[in-house]
């Protein structure tokens, strides 16, 4: 499916005499004359595949027909001397597969046309919003002028109306989460084999994004935890400064994107390449709660649903250990969810509730935490729901114990 097929799902749910508008967004400045690294909007991307920033995407549907246009910034000479070469409109309608593309200059022209010569009732802009004492993104802001220009058109939610058409992944989505998947794999593998006593956190962090980045990978899928000792049993740690400890496990959540699909593993590894009696005994059980957990992934089962199971095969595992005396304390040792869908956000959007359905990436990621021993472990895998059940995409990222000890060895 290409980013055109994108748009004309999009299409078939919206009603006549809508307009959508959506932005790649623009660099958020730091200080002085310093920029944070540009992410494009998901939305925008979704629907056109383009990763340029101060570049738009509008479309006007009626009953007959709809219209698409895209608006890129004027390729200048000037700025190009200093940062580079800016996409060309061929380059973007080879992307996007939309023909008309103009620049940025005439976007509000274009918007005032539409608006001045048709009926529009409606106008989709992304409008999520992550917490209330966020910063309104680019979207926002250009939503809120719209509507004080246009006060009689309905706002709608282009993140709302993407959401279950971006769950159910098509066949180049998939493939792009694949070839993360092998880059994540093989930094992980280099990760493996220099890992030892002594090292920095930020060390091990270091090895897995240099391989990483050597391979293709542009950037992370989120910023990379490498937990030591007790760092561990905090979800998401990200200080990575700590040494790592002879005897002690590194608990690594990470994943790189490629083609801007994000993939999500952890894996957990003895620092001195071999687990310790204890360390085996709960990492065998994450790992088999894991693995029931892929057993009863598929269609028409939702992510709550898995989520139960973890808890049933994590809290009956602690109280044969005798960690806890019945299975409903299991929130004492376990205390998030075991999936969320993969895409373009690493947290892909999705509806609360929603089935899963063939096409869906998620991850699956039971653990443990046990703060009382410094033992934190986890195992996340990336799955792909199919007609019948689950493909684990990532099954060649190893996780048997005596398969990483004799990696490691």
């Amino acid at each position: 499916m290409s980013f055109k097929e994108h748009r004309e799902r999009l299409y078939q749910t919206l009603a006549e005499n809508t307009l959508v508008i959506a932005y790649a967004g623009i660099p958020v400045h730091t200080n002085e004359d310093e920029y944070y690294d540009f992410i494009v909007n998901s939305q925008y991307f979704y629907l056109t595949g383009v990763e340029r920033e101060n570049t738009a995407f509008l479309a006007y549907k009626t009953a007959e027909k709809t219209r698409e246009i895209l608006f890129i910034e004027e390729p200048d000479p000037k700025s190009e001397r200093w940062t580079g070469k800016m996409s060309t409109k061929e380059e973007v309608r080879t992307i996007s597969g939309i023909e008309d593309v103009r620049y940025t200059d005439g976007l509000e022209g274009a918007i005032s046309g539409f608006m001045g010569y048709y009926r529009v009732e409606q106008a989709y802009f992304d409008l999520f919003r992550c917490g209330m004492n966020d910063l309104p993104d680019y979207n926002m802001v250009m939503a809120e002028k719209f509507s004080r220009a246009y006060p009689h058109v309905a706002l709608k939610d282009l993140h709302a109306a993407c959401t279950p058409l971006r769950e159910q992944k098509d066949a180049q989505e998939v493939e792009s989460i694949r070839k993360a998947l092998d880059i994540t794999r093989r930094g992980l593998e280099y990760v493996m084999k220099n890992l030892k006593p002594g090292m920095m956190e930020y060390q091990v962090q270091a090895d897995f994004e240099y391989t990483c980045r050597r391979l293709g990978a542009k950037r992370q899928a989120f910023p990379t935890i490498a937990g030591s000792g007790l760092n561990r049993c905090m979800m998401h740690y990200e200080t990575n400064h700590c040494e790592v400890q002879d005897g002690s496990l590194i608990l690594l959540d990470l994943g790189v994107k490629y083609e801007n699909y994000c993939c999500d593993i952890t894996r957990t590894y003895p620092a001195g390449g071999k687990f310790s009696p204890r360390q085996r005994e709960i990492y065998e059980l994450v790992l088999k709660a894991n693995g029931a957990v892929a057993a009863a992934a598929k269609p028409g089962v939702t992510t709550k649903d898995l989520n139960e199971v973890a808890r049933r095969v994590l809290g009956e595992g602690l109280v044969a250990m005798g960690l806890i005396k019945d299975a409903s304390e299991v929130d004492k040792y376990y205390m998030h969810s075991v999936s969320h869908p993969i895409g373009i956000d690493v947290h892909d959007i999705s509806l609360a509730g929603d089935v899963l359905q063939p096409g869906w990436v998620i991850s699956n990621e039971p653990g443990l935490y046990i703060d009382e021993e410094a033992i934190g472990i986890r195992i996340e895998d990336d799955l792909l729901i199919t007609e019948d059940g689950c493909e684990v995409l990532s099954k060649d990222i190893i996780k048997d114990p005596d398969e990483i000890e004799a990696f490691m060895a």
